[in-house]
């Protein structure tokens, strides 16, 4: 069983941002900037330690440029990509 499964949501989106934000070549700063936030907040959603509203979750996705849902899908450890 992957080890996503026993995650949170709020660590779900941690682990799939901080991936996303990587596959996308973008800083947290760049993030920050074009979703509006702080680079202290998108750090500290990317270490799980506050949770996002929904409002801030689609303001994240928009900056990066994918859906709100595949920054909470949960997926496993060893595929690069959802079913």
């Amino acid at each position: 069983m992957s080890s996503l499964v026993a995650m949170d949501l709020k660590e779900v989106m941690a682990v799939n941002l901080r991936r996303i934000r990587h596959v996308k070549k973008m800083t947290q700063e760049e993030l920050a900037d074009g979703a509006g936030l702080s680079v202290r907040y998108v750090g500290a959603i990317e270490r799980a330690d506050v949770s996002a509203s929904v409002t801030v979750l689609g303001r994240i996705a928009e900056a990066l440029g994918v859906e709100a849902t595949d920054l909470v899908k949960r997926t496993t450890v060893h595929s690069h990509r959802a079913r």
